[in-house]
């Protein structure tokens, strides 16, 4: 079962969204014919984590973690819940929902260091210093992105560093004294660390984030040749949030 997950999370990574949805679903369809709770719960939480946040289908994700966190309560797992709520911060951060995020987050995070587990340590993190930005609480934000780099440092948990410097690069406009030369830094960081880890699911984010400033600098063609080759890559999962903006960003630069 940890197999698939994790397998699924290469794939996703390496730009074969479709492909991890299978492994993850087979392993789910597993986890409910065995019966056995803490599998359910592995496997509910990584489709969540490695499928349907990733995809876009926020609307899938959420009755999964709901599952989660009625197991981990039936069951007395405090380690899973604690990761269930931070991925339901997760979506309401992505959904917009800043204020009910930031409540969820401080909750699922007190259980999760209570653990002393560190495992996705930098995902989290980058989702609060992402949520502290939309709140206006610059200074927490940076804090928290230090602690992440810190993390991805300290742990070797290297594989959502390239997201880790484009949320930053994200973050560094918001502030009160945006500096684009600092987010153009972090967004090139992003692109070189998911070149390197050959993460064409994030090698594609990161052009996109590369690519709207350019576009709004009137660089267009510059954008699209830096956005079109990667989009170019890709073979499945076009009905993915990621995949979605990609082809309308560079419609938009085709005009």
């Amino acid at each position: 079962m940890a197999i698939l997950s994790f397998r699924a999370l290469a794939l996703w990574l390496l730009g074969y969204p479709e492909a991890a949805l299978t492994d993850l679903a087979q392993a789910l369809k597993n986890a409910r014919e065995i019966g056995q709770a803490t599998t359910l719960m592995y496997a509910l939480l990584h489709t969540t984590m490695f499928v349907h946040i990733p995809r876009g289908s926020y609307a899938s994700a959420t009755p999964a973690l709901e599952e989660v966190i009625a197991l981990a309560d039936e069951k007395g797992a405090p380690f899973v819940k604690a990761l269930a709520m931070l991925n339901q911060a997760w979506i309401l951060t992505l959904t917009g929902k800043a204020s009910d995020a930031i409540q969820v987050f401080n909750s699922g995070i007190t259980a999760y260091r209570s653990t002393g587990s560190t495992i996705y340590g930098p995902l989290h993190l980058s989702v609060l210093a992402r949520v502290k930005a939309e709140l206006g609480e610059f200074d927490d934000a940076w804090r928290s992105m230090g602690e992440t780099m810190m993390a991805i440092e300290t742990t070797n948990e290297k594989w959502f560093e390239a997201e880790a410097n484009r949320i930053a690069g994200q973050i560094t406009p918001l502030s009160p004294e945006p500096n684009a030369a600092k987010a153009q830094a972090y967004f090139e960081r992003a692109l070189e660390i998911a070149r390197r880890q050959q993460a064409k699911s994030w090698e594609l984010r990161a052009a996109m984030s590369m690519a709207r400033p350019w576009r709004d600098q009137g660089k267009r063609t510059e954008a699209r040749d830096l956005l079109a080759p990667i989009y170019g890559i890709f073979t499945q999962g076009f009905d993915t949030r990621d995949l979605k903006e990609a082809k309308a960003l560079l419609d938009a630069l085709s005009l």
